[in-house]
């Protein structure tokens, strides 16, 4: 079920507010909290009923429409409703969601509000996390697999490769240990021996003489307890 969306309507001609609420009250979704033929009013309105949209027509005596606009374009989404196609393209210049042209059908009153929850629901939607990811070079050819770090449960130097280690594969790349040690800086790998950089989030045990990835015993250096251990005491309730 969407959620109700609440609006004020801002008009100084009685019949233009007559129509919007009879519109708004033929939405479910959508409800009228307050009305009013001042711009200067709807300021204090608005600050009350905080509404999710605002019905704004442009030409009004005193604050006009653009005015109000101005002052409250980050506290509510705006339709304007007016009777001269000229302000159109004013009216989007100040991030109007819509411009309604006077008289207003109820099928164009639809779509604007369909515009609003629109605008409200990506808002509103978590950012998507791209997944992690680079491209290493396989073999002697120009061939490249791309490699999500979330895979990854450690890496290891052996003479002039680095082994990446997931779940299914193992991956020999031409590289050292120390490029991937400084590429993947302020992500979740951690350095415990000169031959082995892991995922925290792939560990499955430890001590103080090695960790437990992947089913393995991999050894933990001397040189690099103490870093390794402040990641640890980090992530340990």
């Amino acid at each position: 079920m969407s959620k109700t969306l609440t609006c004020i309507i801002v008009d100084d001609e009685p019949p233009a507010v007559r129509i919007l609420e009879k519109y708004t009250a033929q939405l479910p979704d959508l409800e009228c909290v307050a009305t009013t033929n001042s711009a200067i009013e709807a300021l204090g309105l608005i600050q009350v009923h905080q509404p999710d949209v605002l019905f704004l027509d442009i030409q009004m005596p005193g604050l006009t429409g653009i005015q109000l606009s101005t002052l409250v374009k980050d506290k509510v989404k705006i339709i304007f409703t007016t009777a001269y196609a000229q302000f159109a393209l004013e009216g989007f210049e100040l991030n109007a969601v819509d411009y309604l042209l006077k008289p207003i059908s109820f099928e164009r009153f639809i779509r604007a509000v369909d515009k609003v929850r629109l605008q409200l629901q990506s808002a509103e939607r978590p950012a998507q996390k791209e997944e992690d990811f680079f491209f290493v070079k396989t073999d002697g050819k120009n061939r490249f697999k791309k490699i999500n770090l979330s895979e990854i449960y450690y890496l290891e130097s052996v003479k002039n490769y680095v082994i990446l280690y997931t779940d299914t594969e193992q991956i020999v790349t031409y590289n050292t240990l120390k490029y991937y040690e400084e590429n993947l800086a302020g992500k979740h790998f951690v350095k415990i021996h000169k031959s082995f950089l892991v995922s925290l989030h792939k560990i499955e045990t430890t001590d103080t003489n090695e960790v437990c990835v992947l089913g393995k015993s991999l050894p933990l250096g001397d040189t690099y307890k103490n870093h390794f251990f402040d990641k640890v005491n980090q992530k340990t309730l």
